[in-house]
């Protein structure tokens, strides 16, 4: 009797194995499998397509949310798999193809023809309606958000005013008495800096400060991996705050756009002021207020957000790195050795000279990206390196992956910026800021005030100490240690 109850006992434990771990554990496969046809299904690319429903996203969740290195979900696939490049899994309720190779990431960021940008519910909260995508005229929209943050001229109009803030905040922070955290003071600094851009000088003191609230509010977005629109979860939070920000945004609009019909003085131009006056070919107006809406809430937020976190990594590697801070600012005594004594403070032709600089600004980009996996959809069954990728697929462009990959940077780990020494990338292999027609716009902007912080930072001695060096890192949405940065800025004399 009692070995037949242990039978039954075993047989309910195997048939319970089996319908969890084999079957529905290979129910994405098989629903794949399925929809998409042997043929198909079996060129897909290799990899790990997770449990029903939620695929690998938890496991993803997790990763990114206390793991040191975010690539460790790759190097899981690729320890299972093989090395190629490009895996399959299901990620945000999708079916999803991930992309490491740079000739991969290349094609797909530069053939519109068959990948459109597609985002996970999360991120689409920064795309607002949806009004500026729609718009036919992508290369105009564009050329909006570049042109007061790309090109000499541009930039050296704002080189000044970044200055001043700078020498500012490097003041206060060196004279608190308790350790700041750093990510929440820089995401300040540069909110306030793309503001004065996009917005004018006339949005300031309590508009602002709500502002950047609201903002700091709808980055939960991001970090939510069940993005419901009900009371009790993040992303709900995130989307009331977006709601606020676009009423906001909206009066502002408002504003400028009675100010420039009656031509009224303005303390000085702003882009918000550019894109109420763009029209298109036939000269009616290209923008509507939804889709300048739409503009700023990408850029005001990967103006504040994507320069915080590289402000406080460029600081981390150079006070890790002592021989690298001492070369970075021997090159900026030179600088001000070379300056005409009737000049005061920085302008754009010195900082175009700060070549070892730049190279540990394009060595922070490479070892802490600031951004995560580049969102795309596939508008058709599209076949690469002998791997189809089905129509309606979710990919994931991850650029860190690239960026950390032993075979394109030997010692992929170290901070080392004479790595940059007579080295120039292949293409798709140095994507900080993506490529095509979703090229970061602010990228040059980026450098610049990366390059000013440094600048300030090392000319008047001031040093960093950090409170939890051996801090755990989080990567939700960005690289960040999770005590955000907390630290003591001190300025020797």
């Amino acid at each position: 009797m009692e070995v037949d109850i242990i039978l039954v006992v075993f047989a309910a434990i195997l048939v319970f194995y089996v319908l969890v771990f084999v079957f529905l554990r290979r129910l994405n496969e098989l629903q794949s499998f399925v929809k998409l046809g042997r043929k198909v299904y079996q060129a897909l690319p290799p990899g790990d397509m997770g449990w029903p429903l939620i695929g690998s996203s938890l496991s993803l969740y997790n990763t990114f949310k206390s793991s040191n290195d975010p690539n460790t979900f790759i190097n899981h696939l690729i320890s299972k798999k093989e090395k190629t490049g490009i895996y399959r899994s299901h990620l945000f309720g999708k079916p999803t193809i991930i992309v490491t190779d740079p000739e991969i990431c290349r094609r797909i960021y530069l053939d519109d023809e068959c990948f459109v940008p597609k985002y996970p519910k999360g991120a689409e909260i920064f795309v607002g309606s949806g009004s500026a995508m729609k718009i036919a005229d992508h290369k105009s929209v564009h050329r909006l958000m570049a042109a007061p943050i790309s090109g000499a001229q541009a930039l050296s109009k704002y080189v000044g005013y970044i200055e001043k803030e700078v020498v500012k905040c490097l003041e206060e922070w060196s004279s608190m008495s308790e350790p700041i955290e750093l990510l929440n003071e820089t995401k300040t600094l540069y909110f306030k800096l793309i503001s004065r851009i996009f917005l004018g000088a006339e949005v300031r003191g309590p508009c602002l400060q709500e502002l950047e609230k609201l903002f700091r509010e709808m980055t939960l977005a991001l970090v939510s991996i069940f993005p419901f629109d009900l009371p009790g979860f993040a992303y709900n939070r995130a989307f009331k705050a977006m709601k606020e920000v676009e009423k906001i945004l909206n009066k502002i609009i408002e504003e400028k756009r009675k100010a420039v019909e009656k031509y009224e003085e303005r303390e000085e131009n702003c882009e918000i002021e550019a894109m109420i006056e763009a029209s298109d070919g036939n000269g009616a107006k290209l923008l509507s207020n939804n889709a300048i809406i739409d503009i700023l809430l990408g850029v005001l937020h990967a103006g504040n957000h994507t320069v915080a976190h590289a402000a406080i990594w460029v600081l981390i590697h150079i006070s890790d790195h002592p021989h690298v801070l001492q070369q970075a600012k021997e090159e900026q005594e030179l600088i001000i050795k070379e300056r005409p004594p009737t000049q005061n403070g920085l302008n754009f032709g010195e900082i175009t000279r700060m070549t070892y600089l730049t190279k540990v600004i394009n060595e922070t980009l490479r070892r802490s990206t600031l951004t995560s996996p580049t969102f795309r959809e596939a508008k058709s069954n599209v076949k690469i390196k002998g791997y189809i990728i089905p129509k309606g697929w979710s990919i994931q462009i991850w650029n860190g992956a690239v960026h950390m990959d032993p075979q394109i940077y030997p010692n992929p780990h170290k901070f080392d910026p004479s790595r940059w020494d007579n080295y120039k990338p292949k293409a798709g292999a140095f994507i900080p800021f993506g490529m095509g027609r979703v090229y970061c716009p602010g990228s040059e902007l980026v450098k610049l005030e990366m390059a000013i912080l440094l600048h300030h930072f090392l000319l008047l001695n001031y040093r960093m100490e950090r409170v939890n060096p051996k801090c755990q890192l989080t990567h939700m949405s960005s690289p960040a240690p999770l005590d955000n940065c907390l630290v003591k800025i001190i300025k020797h004399s």
